[in-house]
């Protein structure tokens, strides 16, 4: 007989030591579309089949991201309206306009333009630290990645990437301890920093997104610095998260596996594409999104009304026993392999797929040549959130080895 588990996605507590896959293995194969109780809301539904996630994601006129935004949470009018100015939480057509000003330099040829310059970068984290024998491995590994990528992409000085970085973790955190004023402080700083960025690109124009983004028109009107500030903090938020917690629970997720991690240390080039993909499906950065039915309708034959909410669990999806084989199994050498990582597909699959699948090529590739032996040297502590999924500090060891350039680390400026 099979035991119930208990059933809470919504407490992150439930996340404490990653991604509750007992929670997730019993809905699936006996409530695929859970009707879960929400202490301080009305409810929603949590669909967890693969097939399920995708039909939710590609229907955007059933299932909708604008009538009650992307989290699970109803935030009132007034931050409802605002959201609603962010890609992110819009429905097409008016998503599809806007997703064009930036889609050119995140297609994969725009972004392989980017290939050396990653690499250089890559080989530059690593030096910061090569000498060090032990550090954070988010910190000093995983995070920099992206607070560069995006200081690069924005224009901007690298330092305050990492402090968009650390805003993005409050933003995302669900420490008990965090207020809701430390929180919502997390966005207005975020805001009024975008603020400045659009008015700083407006009187001195660079090679760089934002100036693409303040230039670029939608409708014949060119974005305000509001709808600049909402583009500017999703472009943060969503560059930063999957990177980061891909190559620290992807690193996670190799020490837990030593023969693969020997395999792939033996031979990067071969393996790493497919390595990636596999590390994509089976850590899961991005926990859910939800949305928000807009007709009376039927998923998977539950009836679900006109106004629920409707959650999709990336990381259920996949884990699906129907589209993978052994699916609690690390196999970087795995194909097919469809995950849903990035998003099951739609308006809303995830932009910088091409930019995170580069940063983690490099970064893991670097880090795996130059400190094969990197092992745990203490437990991780991990995200407290039921929205990203990864640890929050890691500390490694290894071998110390010789820099490969003579320069100094990373410039501040």
């Amino acid at each position: 007989m099979t035991m119930t588990p208990s059933i809470d996605l919504l407490d992150p507590a439930s996340f404490a030591h990653g991604h509750p896959h007992v929670q997730y293995r019993w809905l699936r194969e006996h409530d695929p579309v859970h009707w879960h109780d929400e202490p301080e809301g009305p409810g929603f539904w949590a669909v967890t089949r693969y097939a399920d996630v995708q039909t939710v994601s590609r229907d955007p006129e059933t299932f909708s991201s604008w009538l009650g935004g992307v989290m699970i949470p109803d935030g009132g009018p007034e931050l409802l309206a605002g959201s609603r100015l962010m890609m992110l939480y819009m429905d097409p057509p008016d998503h599809t306009r806007y997703r064009l000003l930036v889609n050119k330099g995140f297609t994969p040829r725009g972004a392989s333009g980017w290939t050396e310059r990653i690499s250089d970068l890559a080989s530059l984290i690593v030096d910061a630290i090569i000498e060090q024998g032990e550090c954070d491995l988010v910190t000093a590994l995983a995070g920099e990645m992206p607070s560069y990528v995006i200081a690069q992409l924005m224009g901007i000085p690298l330092d305050d990437g990492r402090r968009l970085y650390e805003l993005t973790e409050v933003m995302h955190s669900g420490d008990p301890s965090l207020t809701l004023e430390q929180r919502a402080g997390a966005v207005i700083e975020m805001h009024t920093y975008a603020a400045g960025v659009a008015e700083n690109k407006r009187r001195h124009p660079g090679d760089d997104l934002a100036t693409r983004l303040i230039e670029s028109e939608v409708n014949g009107d060119r974005l305000s610095t509001e709808e600049f500030s909402w583009f500017f903090l999703l472009l943060v938020n969503a560059g930063g998260d999957t990177t980061r917690n891909l190559v620290a629970g992807g690193m996670e997720a190799l020490f837990q596996h030593p023969t693969e991690y020997a395999r792939l240390i033996a031979d990067p080039a071969a393996l790493m594409p497919s390595a990636v993909e596999e590390l994509l499906r089976y850590v899961s950065p991005v926990v859910h999104m939800r949305r928000t039915a807009t007709v009376d309708t039927m998923v998977a034959g539950t009836p679900i009304r006109s106004g629920q909410k409707v959650v999709v669990f990336y990381a259920a999806a996949n884990r699906d026993e129907r589209v993978f084989a052994d699916p609690d199994r690390l196999d970087l050498s795995r194909s097919p392999n469809p995950h849903v990582a990035f998003g099951a597909g739609g308006p809303h699959f995830c932009l910088g797929a091409h930019f995170a699948r580069l940063e983690t090529t490099a970064l893991l590739t670097e880090m795996l040549t130059r400190m094969p032996d990197m092992e745990p040297a203490g437990e991780p502590e991990r995200h407290l959130s039921n929205f990203i999924a990864g640890p929050r500090h890691f500390p490694v060891r290894f071998t110390p080895g010789p820099r490969r350039r003579a320069a100094a680390p990373l410039s501040k400026a």
